[in-house]
């Protein structure tokens, strides 16, 4: 099964990009240095990526959106350690968020001319600093092995009337924090979208809902570990310790990928980690 990898990523820019985390909504960083956060976190991420799709064989793309400089992007993407191993850029059309990832999505499944670019497809965020090639390859095994079961092929089965699809139904999931996922992949014969996946009126958290769509087509499903993204002070506060400690296994585990980028820019900016002793 041919497979590919896509990280869903909007072009940095000064004010635009992680303003949660800035101060002028209560964060801690200024506009341009959430810009330099963000950046640093999306080049770790492709990092991370990349290393993990040149042992499984997979493609890497990245997806940007509409609106975003893709000269700038691309430039950017030089600073990794193996920009050769970028597939290719593309933009998403715009719309709602549910819009743009069925956008990336369909861009790698369903080309509007041609044969597809793959037969499976794994999105994944550019703000999880934290994410380790393992979970990435954890993935595309998942994909791989759910899409080969006779369960696969039965979910696939329903919406084609191919009595044995080449490729079966699956869906692979990573959560990050308050019912969200990080990281979603599923193939090319999986009866899915992201229809009020992340935007609907019904108050159903972003994960419940992908876990509904796949619960009521049998789609096959695996569930990973969490991978948190960074959208707020909390978050990050909660990944620095972590940051430190991927730091210290990396000197005996060469499998495990330090977010070096991110660490030397918080690291610049004197910021860690603090736990309060209780007030008395």
């Amino acid at each position: 099964m041919r497979q590919a990898v896509v990280v869903f990523t909007k072009v940095p820019r000064s004010g635009d990009i992680k303003t949660r985390l800035t101060k002028e909504r209560g964060g801690i960083l200024t506009p341009e240095e959430a810009k330099i956060f963000y950046e640093a976190c999306l080049l770790d991420v492709i990092d991370s990526v990349i290393a993990a799709c040149q042992e499984e064989g997979a493609d890497f793309w990245v997806c940007h959106d509409a609106g975003g400089d893709g000269a700038y992007l691309s430039s950017l993407l030089k600073g990794l350690t193996h920009p050769g191993k970028v597939k290719g850029i593309f933009a998403d059309r715009g719309g709602s968020f549910d819009d743009c990832m069925q956008f990336a999505a369909d861009y790698i499944l369903k080309p509007q001319s041609g044969a597809r670019l793959a037969d499976s497809v794994i999105i994944i965020g550019g703000d999880l600093p934290t994410l380790q090639p393992v979970t990435i390859k954890n993935a595309l095994a998942a994909l791989e092995k759910l899409s080969q079961s006779e369960a696969g092929r039965q979910a696939a089965g329903q919406c084609n009337d191919i009595l044995t699809p080449a490729v079966g139904a699956a869906i692979v999931e990573a959560p990050c924090q308050e019912g969200g996922f990080s990281l979603v992949g599923y193939t090319c014969e999986t009866p899915f979208d992201f229809h009020k996946v992340f935007y609907n009126m019904d108050g159903i958290t972003a994960l419940d809902m992908l876990v509904k769509k796949a619960g009521e087509k049998k789609i096959p499903f695996a569930a990973l570990e969490m991978v948190p993204d960074i959208d707020i002070p909390i978050d990050l506060a909660s990944a620095i310790p972590v940051m430190c400690s991927l730091e210290l296994a990396a000197v005996t585990d060469p499998t495990v990928m330090v977010p070096r980028r991110t660490l030397a820019f918080l690291r610049e900016l004197g910021l860690e980690a603090a736990a309060l002793p209780p007030e008395r």
